[in-house]
C-alpha cells in the first residue's frame, strides 16, 4: 500500500506500488501456499492470474507431490464478473468461487465449467468457506485482496499473520480503494499486534506481524 494506506489509485490504470524484488517474494509465498484467494472487485479491476511464476518454484512443488499452480478462490457477492478474466481462463488448476446464495445459480451459469460455483450462504460466511477449503486440503490460504476482503478476514479474526508492504509514495484521493475499510478490528489500543519482521527490500519496506496464536515463522 502506499504511504497514506492505499492499494491503488482512482485511474482506470493499476497503479504499481512494489518492486521486483518484492514481487519475487510475493511468488515465493505463493509458491508455498495451498491456495490464492481474491475478491471480486479485484479480478474486475486487476485481473490477476494468480499463478506462480518461477518455472523452477512450480517444478518444486510438483516434485513434492503437489499441484503446480495453487488452487484460485473468490469471494463472490452479488455482482456479475467477466468469465473470460484471467482469473478462469489462466492456469490449470482448481478454481473456487463462494458466492451469496441469492447469486448461486447465476453465477453458474454464467461461469459454466471455468470453475466450481459453492453456495457460501447470505451473506458468504467465511469460516464456511475456510472450513470448506480445508475439508479439500488447503492448510495455507494466502489472501490476496482487495480492501473488502481484507476488511473481512481482519475484522472476522481469522489472520494469522498480516504482511503488509509500503511503497514510498502517497497517492493523496480519497476516491482510491484503501488497504480496509471501516470495522470493529480485534487489534485495537488495548491489543497490538505483534511486529515479527521488518525488512527492506530496495524502495520498500516489509513489515509482518502476528495476529493469532497459529502463526508460524518462515
Amino acid at each position: 500500500m502506499s504511504l497514506d494506506g492505499y492499494l491503488d489509485d482512482a485511474s482506470d490504470e493499476r497503479l504499481v506500488l512494489s518492486n521486483s524484488e518484492d514481487l519475487d517474494r510475493v511468488d515465493a509465498m505463493r509458491a508455498g501456499c495451498d491456495a490464492i484467494l481474491v475478491g471480486a472487485n479485484t479480478i474486475r479491476r486487476d485481473n490477476p492470474r494468480l499463478m506462480v511464476r518461477a518455472p523452477e518454484r512450480r517444478e518444486r512443488r510438483a516434485e513434492n507431490g503437489l499441484p503446480p499452480l495453487p488452487a484460485k478462490v473468490a469471494i463472490f457477492g452479488h455482482g456479475d464478473v467477466d468469465p473470460d478474466s484471467r482469473f478462469f481462463t489462466d492456469g490449470d488448476t482448481a478454481k473456487i468461487v463462494y458466492c451469496a446464495t441469492t447469486t448461486a445459480r447465476r453465477h453458474r451459469a454464467r461461469i459454466g465449467e471455468r470453475a466450481e460455483v459453492v453456495d457460501g450462504g447470505e451473506p458468504v460466511d467465511l469460516g464456511l468457506a475456510l472450513a470448506d477449503l480445508a475439508a479439500r486440503g488447503v492448510r495455507r490460504l494466502l489472501v490476496e485482496g482487495g480492501s473488502q476482503i481484507h476488511t473481512m478476514f481482519l475484522t472476522a479474526g481469522l489472520v494469522d499473520e498480516l504482511q503488509l508492504v509500503i511503497a514510498p509514495f502517497f497517492v493523496g484521493d480519497g476516491r482510491a480503494p484503501r488497504f480496509v475499510g471501516d470495522g470493529d478490528f480485534p487489534w485495537h489500543p488495548g491489543h497490538r499486534a505483534t511486529v515479527v519482521d521488518v525488512r527492506q527490500m530496495d524502495d520498500v519496506v516489509l513489515l509482518r506481524y502476528a495476529l493469532s496464536d497459529r502463526f508460524e515463522a518462515t
